[in-house]
């Protein structure tokens, strides 16, 4: 009997070694990143994992003296609009392949399963060539397509997921007591297809906040980058500025931080109706 317990509480021990050992390896350089941002040295050569002492010159470099803010707006503008249109589309393609029957439906969703095993770097050259033939070059809403048409797949496969559980029954009887078929869609379907939107505008969000090939490629006009691509302006060939380089990547960081925060609440009821499903 003492012999088992020792065991376990040697597991437990062994396990919460590891699982210590992981969350330092991964917070790490977050630490790295949050530290060099307020160190005063960060530019001098040798830092040292402490700072040296705690400034917000670089945070008030950034504001002041560069267009790091007009980026943030313009990265901000491009992933809620990934998300808006990439929710949408999905919800209605979702409902469309869920609930209707038609021709050639399972070819469509291997397609579309398709589309999401293709890297995305492999049709930079493409893409850029249709962008340019559309006027879409150094405009936030040629990104904006892009990152929706590489969302869409994921997005509509989870969603499908989701519109496939809600009863037919539900749907029929909101029609019979009167409910037009919008009425429904919107009081009763929409309804219980939420979380599964607010996974998707998760991953939207994360997908077009952080892209940078694409930017890079579709941008040349300087006010029209993305944050992602903006930090490039901190690296010259006279040597990089490594403060507001960690700087700017705290402030690409938090804007994440705050969307996941504001909608994890509804990620743990997406995942508690998951298991109960």
């Amino acid at each position: 009997m003492k012999t088992s317990l020792s065991r376990r509480a040697l597991r437990n021990l062994l396990l919460g070694i590891g699982a210590f050992a992981v969350v330092v390896f991964s917070l790490f350089p977050v630490y790295v990143m949050l530290s060099t941002s307020v160190d005063t040295a960060a530019n001098a050569g040798g830092r040292d994992i402490i700072p040296e002492s705690f400034t917000l010159e670089h945070f008030t470099y950034i504001f002041t003296e560069t267009q790091f803010p007009r980026y943030l707006r313009n990265s901000m503008l491009v992933a809620l609009g990934t998300v808006l249109a990439s929710g949408l589309l999905a919800l209605f393609a979702a409902v469309a392949v869920s609930r209707f029957k038609f021709r050639f439906r399972t070819t469509v969703l291997l397609m579309i399963l398709t589309v999401q095993m293709v890297p995305m770097e492999a049709l930079v050259i493409p893409l850029f060539l249709q962008a340019r033939d559309l006027g879409l070059l150094n405009h936030l809403l040629g990104l904006v397509v892009v990152y929706v048409a590489f969302s869409l797949s994921f997005a509509i496969w989870t969603l499908r997921g989701f519109v496939a559980a809600v009863p037919v029954e539900l749907e029929e009887a909101a029609l019979l007591d009167g409910c037009s078929w919008w009425q429904m869609f919107w009081k009763v379907l929409f309804p219980l297809v939420a979380p599964g939107l607010v996974a998707i505008s998760v991953f939207s969000f994360i997908l077009a906040w952080n892209e940078f090939i694409f930017a890079l490629t579709f941008m040349n006009d300087s006010s029209q980058y993305t944050a992602a691509v903006g930090l490039r302006a901190f690296f010259s060939r006279s040597g990089t500025d490594w403060g507001a380089v960690m700087a700017g990547s705290t402030l690409i960081t938090i804007p994440v931080i705050i969307f996941f925060v504001a909608v994890q609440h509804r990620l743990s009821r997406t995942t508690v109706g998951a298991t109960k499903g």
